[in-house]
């Protein structure tokens, strides 16, 4: 048995996914000293995956001009995944009374939304995996901005329904391929910081949206809300457009030791070398010594010694290309089923529905506030129901600031333990966190019903989003560790499951809460949500052996899928 439970597998010489991470305490000097390693503290962490010579691959970059790119991209993701949804929550009354259409009638245009943001998702997965991340971006971005003209010209129902129709096209690819962009960017001992990041973004902005959007309503009117969305977006697409290249990189697959069965350090650390001693012998050619000179040209091997290849590096309008390739030869069909095939890895489909549902049951506590706030005893104004959002928001915040602070320590001091081996369930640690979730999902239910003051309700919110966190955080992070190489595919799968859960949840929510009482609702989404903390320690203690099982028995590539880029 490894470190703190996990389970040894015996069948395979290396299972994909556990790298050394730590070389003091692996004692692996012989074999990794001639890989790439972190810088300052980091220095005796070696670098998962290993970049490549290339000044173009994505994981050479800067630390800079990467954390410009998950700002901008972040930045993106609150516009259209965390804003554009639920842009509307505090409004619902409103747009009641002045289309003289029900709450019910109104919530379901949402619904309508997310029902094309989960019908779009496969095919840009499809589209992602085929041209790269970068095109679909600005397509999106494009969408979510016809969208919002439209809505912000309208006057009619009808027009309001098709302007989100639109908007729904821009959701995908900010709620999915900017979180397998972590993995594109990033090393396994840098991820964590970054994932509850976007799990912040995706999970909790949204509610400090609702305070500034049921202010606007309250002051300008609801379609300032929009008019305020395409000024926003706007700024976006330039900046995207300038300064956010394509992440999607086909990388020498012996580069990538964390995905491969026999990761052949030796052979690696040897190609390694011998690009050291070209530089030694031409230090103002090719490559200058020291790195200076792979800003511009680099001379490298490539799969033998006796094939070279020069890498330049692109400049800055190069950099901006819409299109730079074909990162994929598979049939188009084969790419559309790809996001439900990784469904057939158990532990990936666990991830699917476990961090989907959770944050279903906190999008239906959103559904719910203008149903309950807006009437007696409460008569909120939506500037008020708004302003209920700072409580899942400050609790939202504290979670990804734990989990932040919390995620990448913890597998350091773990792999540390382990004979500076990492294994990617040490993820799931920090997921004990997630039993919060249930408790404030049943607390939020009873207050609700026994109409308590909305302080506590509203603490109550904050304390399920925090718990929910401590669940999506973790659960993701071990996912993209343990199989990267399906991380478009898994999450794409993972916000359709959603999308279709929100969607669902908007036919019936706001019915079921009048007829039986948010007790009861609520009461059982807790129980759901204890529920899948109880199945956590079973992926724990087993996800290694399954990542063999796996690697041994992979479905996906029987069926004759690729879910990674190929030379």
């Amino acid at each position: 048995m490894g470190f703190f439970g996990v389970l040894e597998d015996h069948k395979l010489p290396h299972v994909p996914g556990t790298v050394i991470l730590n070389e003091q305490s692996a004692h692996s000097e012989d074999v990794t000293a001639g890989l790439k390693h972190g810088k300052g503290r980091n220095s005796h962490i070696v670098l998962v995956p290993q970049p490549s010579e290339d000044p173009n691959d994505p994981l050479n970059w800067s630390q800079g001009k990467k954390l410009a790119i998950m700002i901008i991209v972040g930045f993106g993701s609150i516009l259209y995944a965390s804003t554009v949804g639920p842009l509307l929550n505090a409004s619902l009354l409103v747009l009641s009374i002045d289309f003289n259409k029900s709450i019910g009638d109104i919530t379901l245009i949402s619904g309508y939304q997310l029902l094309v943001v989960g019908g779009s998702g496969p095919f840009v997965c499809a589209a992602g995996r085929k041209w790269g991340k970068r095109p679909m971006l600005l397509l999106s971005a494009l969408l979510g901005l016809l969208g919002s003209v439209i809505v912000s010209a309208t006057n009619s129902y009808t027009g309001l329904l098709a302007g989100r129709i639109i908007q729904g096209g821009c959701t995908s690819a900010f709620e999915s391929l900017v979180v397998a962009m972590i993995g594109d960017l990033y090393f396994v001992h840098e991820r964590g910081i970054y994932m509850g990041w976007i799990q912040f973004i995706l999970g909790c902005s949204s509610n400090f949206s609702s305070v500034v959007c049921g202010a606007v309503t309250n002051h300008l009117g609801w379609k300032y809300l929009f008019h305020f969305m395409v000024l926003c977006i706007g700024i976006q697409i330039i900046l995207m457009f300038l300064f956010c290249p394509e992440t999607t990189y086909i990388r020498d697959r012996r580069y990538d030791i964390d995905e491969l069965a026999d990761e052949n350090l030796a052979n690696l650390a040897a190609v390694e070398a011998r690009h050291e001693r070209a530089l030694d012998l031409d230090p103002h050619g090719d490559g200058e010594k020291g790195g200076a000179g792979l800003e511009k040209v680099a001379t490298v091997d490539t799969m033998s010694s006796s094939r070279r290849r020069t890498y330049r590096k692109k400049t800055f309008w190069q950099s901006t290309a819409v299109f730079t390739g074909t990162y994929s030869h598979d049939p188009w069909l084969k790419l559309l089923l790809a996001p439900f095939a990784v469904c057939t890895n158990l532990v990936v489909l666990w991830c699917v529905i476990c961090t989907g549902t959770v944050v279903a049951m906190y999008v239906a506590q959103a559904y719910v506030l203008a149903q309950i706030f807006s009437y007696p005893p409460y008569n909120l104004s939506p500037e008020g129901v708004g302003y209920l959002s700072l409580g899942p928001f400050v609790g939202g915040t504290l979670g990804s600031l734990a989990m932040g602070a919390t995620i990448d320590p913890v597998i350091r001091w773990a792999s540390k333990r382990n004979k500076g081996i990492y294994e990617p369930e040490y993820r799931l640690i920090p997921m004990v966190g997630g039993l919060l979730a249930g408790t404030g999902l049943v607390v939020f239910g009873v207050l609700c019903q026994d109409l308590r003051s909305y302080y506590a309700t509203a603490t109550a919110h904050g304390l399920a989003l925090f718990g929910i966190l401590c669940i999506a955080v973790p659960a993701s992070s071990y996912i993209l560790d343990a199989y990267r190489e399906m991380g478009n595919e898994v999450f794409i799968a993972n916000m359709v499951f959603k999308n279709f859960v929100f969607y669902s949840l908007s036919y019936f929510v706001n019915d079921w809460t009048a007829k039986s009482g948010p007790k009861v609702v609520f009461g059982t989404f807790g129980a759901i949500a204890y529920g899948f903390m109880l199945t956590a320690p079973l992926v724990y203690v087993f996800g290694k052996r399954y990542r063999s099982f796996w690697a041994r028995h992979n479905v996906v590539e029987k069926l004759g899928i690729k879910t990674h880029a190929e030379i």
